[in-house]
C-alpha cells in the first residue's frame, strides 16, 4: 500500500520533505499540496510531477479521500489548527516543530488524540533519528559511562537575521535540545535558569547572544546548554555526557581530514540541513512504516507538549533571571 500524503506548507522544509517522500523514501507519495501562497503551492505540485492536486484550504486537503496522512510544515501558529483537524478526520499527521506555539495548544492536541484512542501524531524532532544521538543514547542505556551526572551541550549557528530576537533562542533553537535531552536521559526537567554572558558584537539590539541555559532534571542531572547563534565559524552541535565511570561525546559529522599549507584541518558545516539530512530521511521513513504497521514511532504529541512546557519556563527565566520551576503534569497512560 502506498500512503497518500497531503502537504500543508510549501516553503523550504515542506518542499524538501515532499521531494524526500517522492524521490528518496519508499511507501509514500505526495498527492495534495496547500499553502497560503497559491503560487508556491502550484510550483511545488508541478515540481513533483504526476497528479498532485493543489487545495485552496488546508482543511479540504485533510478531508480529501486520497489523503491518508498529513504533513504540517506551515507557519508555526497554524500547526495546532491543522493537527486538530487531522485528528478529527482520523488521519495520521506529521507535524514539524512546534506542535503548537503554546503549551496550552499542545495540551489540546494531546487531549484530542487521547480522546481519539489512537496514536495519530508524530512531531518532527529529527535529532532522535540522528545516528550520533542514537549512539549516545545506546551508550547511556548500556551503562557504558555509568549513571549520567552532567551534560555539557552547545547549539551554535553562524549567524541569524534581524528578525531573530532573544526568546527565539529558546523557542526556535533550544527546543531541539529540550526534546532530545529528555529522550537521551529518559528524564524530565525540574528547574531552569538562563544566564547571559557578554553579548557578541555580531548580534543586534533585540538579541542577547550568547545565552547559557542551566537545567536540573527530576533525577538530579545537571545540564548546561550554550546557545550562540552568531558564532560565525559554522553550524556546530555538541553534547557531552559525563557519567560516573566515563564521558561519552556526540560524534562529529563525517568530514575529510586535510593536510595542506602546513596545516591539519577539517571543515565545519554551516548549513543545519546538511548536518541532519540523514536524520530527516530516517524520521520520515519511520513515520511511513509506522502508518503501515499501525504503530507510530516517537516523538509523540506528549513529547511536543513537554518541550513546550520547558520552553515556556526557559523564556520566563530569560525575563526574570531566576531559577524557574518546570511544572509538568503526570503523563497520560495513553503514552506509556
Amino acid at each position: 500500500m502506498t500512503i497518500g500524503f497531503g502537504v500543508i506548507g510549501a516553503g523550504m522544509i515542506g518542499t524538501e520533505h515532499a521531494r524526500r517522500v517522492n524521490n528518496v523514501l519508499t511507501g509514500g507519495e505526495v498527492v495534495a499540496v496547500n499553502d497560503v501562497n497559491a503560487e508556491g503551492a502550484k510550483r511545488l505540485a508541478d515540481s513533483l510531477g504526476g497528479n498532485v492536486k493543489v487545495f485552496d484550504s488546508g482543511h479540504d486537503l485533510i478531508n480529501a479521500d486520497n489523503v491518508d496522512a498529513v504533513m504540517v510544515t506551515s507557519w508555526g501558529p497554524t500547526h495546532e489548527e491543522f493537527v486538530l483537524s487531522a485528528i478529527k478526520a482520523g488521519k495520521y499527521v506529521f507535524c514539524e516543530k512546534p506542535l503548537a506555539t503554546t503549551a496550552a495548544g499542545c495540551q489540546r492536541i494531546v487531549d484530542a488524540e487521547v480522546a481519539a484512542g489512537k496514536r495519530l501524531v508524530m512531531v518532527g524532532f529529527m535529532r532522535r533519528f540522528d545516528s550520533g544521538y542514537r549512539l549516545l543514547k545506546q551508550a547511556i542505556q548500556d551503562g557504558e559511562v555509568g549513571e549520567p551526572l552532567m551534560l555539557h551541550c552547545a547549539h551554535r549557528n553562524p549567524e541569524v537575521g534581524e528578525t531573530y530576537v532573544t526568546p527565539m533562542a529558546i523557542q526556535d533553537t533550544l527546543v531541539h535540545e529540550l526534546d532530545v535531552l529528555r529522550w537521551l536521559l529518559d528524564d524530565d526537567y525540574k528547574t531552569v535558569q538562563v544566564v547571559f554572558p557578554r553579548t557578541t558584537r555580531h548580534s543586534h539590539s533585540k538579541l542577547r547572544d550568547p545565552q547559557v541555559v542551566l537545567m536540573e532534571t527530576v533525577k538530579g542531572i545537571r545540564i548546561d546548554v550554550e546557545i550562540f547563534v552568531n558564532c560565525k565559524y559554522g553550524y556546530d552541535i555538541q553534547c557531552s555526557v559525563v557519567g560516573e565511570d566515563g564521558i561519552a561525546n556526540l560524534p562529529e559529522p563525517q568530514s575529510l581530514l586535510v593536510r595542506k599549507d602546513a596545516k591539519l584541518y577539517t571543515t565545519v558545516l554551516t548549513d543545519w540541513k546538511k548536518r541532519f539530512v540523514d536524520s530527516y530521511d530516517v524520521e520520515l521513513q519511520d513515520f511511513i512504516d509506522g502508518i503501515g504497521s499501525g504503530d507510530l514511532p516517537g516523538p509523540t504529541a506528549w513529547d511536543g507538549f513537554c518541550a513546550a512546557v520547558a520552553s515556556d519556563a526557559c523564556v520566563k527565566a530569560q525575563e526574570t533571571g531566576n531559577i524557574e520551576p518546570v511544572t509538568m503534569p503526570a503523563r497520560p497512560a495513553f503514552y506509556d
